[in-house]
């Protein structure tokens, strides 16, 4: 037989009721013992007062009458004595309980009394009382006349007669309270319900949404519907959903990007050898180096996609050190001076002396060429490339600003995607891969700087590289 296993709001609401019950039970005896000795001292300390004012009446009356002839077998003659005390209570209230209560009935204390009692004379003999035996450890008060003990007025200890003379009301109030109980008890479960399922509706939403997630529904989200830690963490949820799903669709792209980065020079590379296999092109130098050309195509691409996997990994060797970065940028422009001119651009680099960063020399460089090469296949001819750095208190920035033709807002954020190239025509003689700025942005994330696209003041597009000073602080190579 499978045993049933509350589920975490079946957990949350037995904790709570669970609480709410221990708390009720413990408040419920808290109140009976501390009603029960309160009830006992108020009926202790009234009927204490009554025997004090009984004794001295009856003083009174004996000193007047001379003996207890006037009291035996004279009920009738205490319950006048009592009466006018309770006229005197209803004229003055007794300060601790309520005023006079009906009269007594057969074997009934008198008005006013919890307790039985007993007027006894000097030889113990019983004047007025019941015929139950006096009780020795009864409350005694003594009937004194000119310094002699003449007789006492004894009552019934108050424990003992209240559960015997009050139990209908000893009951009652027991039952009060056990419906108190058990109505709080309902009202308890009524509101920790309802409580449960609310604390615990965003925690649902998330599993749900964890395990949609888990199947591969990256498209799903949670609603946060408060500013407390279940909301945060909801947002946490969904902007984990954005980036997956970013991530999913990135990865189709590029998929898809690299099977059509592949497939044309491969299309060209078949189309060139099918031509000189049927003798529609001779097999010559000018053929050969066609097909050089096209191979050269792959391998670079192979290159730069082997590159960006290295570096998304960080696989990519850096070894770091203290190096000036201005000669490395004069020697990448230098190398591409020729090239610049040969496209009818120029080339211009205005740098400060010395900038100390703690970096790579190598993948420094290849930044530097990537950048530059990015500004050589994308510059219209008779513009311009400005390099220029500046350095501030932590850093210095690089800033590689070409001249027309620009591009979009919307194409500026996209310019450091893979396989992604401003210019329309997917034609490699004027584009590269598509991937040199997505390896610019790996090489300066691994440098812990920062590479921004913004629009040139030339017309062109500016790309600025911003890296951390070295203050001869100690480094993790």
């Amino acid at each position: 037989m499978k045993l049933w296993r509350p589920g975490i709001t079946g957990k949350l609401f037995l904790a709570i009721f669970a609480t709410c019950i221990l708390l009720l039970v413990t408040m419920h005896w808290a109140v009976r013992i501390s009603f029960e000795r309160g009830f006992i001292d108020y009926i202790k300390r009234g009927n204490e007062q009554r025997l004090q004012m009984l004794s001295d009446a009856l003083s009174d009356q004996y000193e007047l009458h001379g003996n207890w002839r006037f009291l035996r077998n004279n009920d009738r003659f205490i319950f006048q004595i009592l009466r006018s005390f309770e006229r005197d209570d209803e004229d003055h209230p007794h300060p601790g309980g309520p005023g006079p209560e009906p009269g007594p009935g057969p074997g009934m204390p008198p008005h006013g009394w919890r307790t039985q009692f007993w007027v006894v004379d000097q030889q113990q003999q019983v004047l007025v009382g019941p015929r139950a035996p006096v009780p020795p450890d009864g409350t005694r008060r003594a009937i004194t006349v000119d310094g002699q003990r003449v007789g006492e007025v004894i009552a019934s200890p108050v424990e003992r007669l209240t559960r015997n003379t009050d139990i209908n009301f000893d009951r009652q109030q027991r039952r009060t309270s056990w419906l108190i109980v058990a109505l709080a008890t309902l009202l308890a479960a009524l509101a920790t319900f309802p409580l449960a399922r609310g604390l615990l509706a965003p925690v649902k939403r998330l599993v749900e949404g964890t395990h949609k997630l888990a199947a591969g529904d990256f498209s799903t989200r949670v609603a946060a519907s408060s500013q407390d830690e279940l909301g945060r963490l909801a947002q946490d949820f969904n902007q984990l959903a954005s980036t997956l799903e970013r991530n999913q669709q990135m990865r189709r792209d590029l998929m898809a990007d690299i099977s059509h980065e592949l497939r044309t020079p491969l299309a060209v590379l078949r189309g060139e050898l099918e031509a000189i296999q049927d003798g529609v092109r001779k097999f010559t130098p000018e053929s050969v180096n066609s097909l050089q050309a096209e191979v050269g195509t792959l391998t670079k691409l192979v290159d730069d996609l082997h590159q960006l996997s290295m570096s998304d990994e960080g696989a990519l060797a850096y070894q770091k050190a203290p190096l000036n970065l201005i000669p490395l940028v004069d020697m990448a422009a230098g190398a591409f001076r020729e090239r610049f001119a040969s496209r009818g651009l120029t080339l211009r680099v205005l740098l400060s002396e010395s900038a100390t960063v703690f970096g790579d020399g190598d993948r420094l460089m290849q930044l530097f060429n990537n950048l530059l090469e990015n500004s050589l296949r994308y510059t219209d001819s008779g513009g311009h490339l400005l390099v220029t750095a500046s350095l501030s208190a932590e850093s210095v920035t690089l800033d590689f600003a070409d001249s027309a033709p620009g591009v979009s807002d919307e194409q500026l954020a996209r310019l450091c995607e893979r396989f992604w190239r401003a210019e329309g025509s997917r034609n490699r003689a004027s584009g590269g891969s598509g991937l040199g700025l997505a390896i610019c942005q790996n090489i300066v994330t691994a440098h812990n700087g920062t590479l921004r696209a913004t629009h040139s003041p030339y017309g062109g597009v500016s790309i600025k590289v911003e890296l951390p000073l070295d203050r001869d602080m100690p480094r993790d190579a």
